[in-house]
């Protein structure tokens, strides 16, 4: 299951998470975030229950990708237990994702 992270519910869904959380920082017109979608979908998926993976529109929520300095999409961010513990900026193939989350959920 994929979720949709927003301003009102970033607190909450992600730093509150008692699991690992994979964020997608994307916007509508970008083409590199088009070409990680279906990426993400399989992640969100094959990793059900062990990461909540979700996406953030940069465009309808600014605030966020403001407070983590994502100057470019897609920028995936990986947060654990409330903290900001790593990025991965631009398209990347899945294992890059993966292995970042494998040391997330150990």
């Amino acid at each position: 299951m994929e979720y949709t992270f927003t301003t009102d519910n970033f607190d909450t869904e992600v730093l509150g998470s008692d699991i690992p959380v994979l964020v997608d920082f994307y916007a509508d017109w970008c083409g590199p975030c088009k070409m990680m979608g279906p990426v993400i979908d399989q992640i969100a998926n094959e990793y059900e229950g062990k990461v909540k993976v979700g996406k953030l529109n940069v465009d309808n929520d600014p605030e966020i990708a403001q407070r983590y300095r994502v100057m470019s999409i897609p920028t995936f961010l990986f947060v654990k237990g409330g903290e900001a513990i790593g990025t991965s900026i631009g398209a990347v193939d899945k294992a890059t994702l993966e292995g970042k989350i494998k040391e997330m959920i150990g």
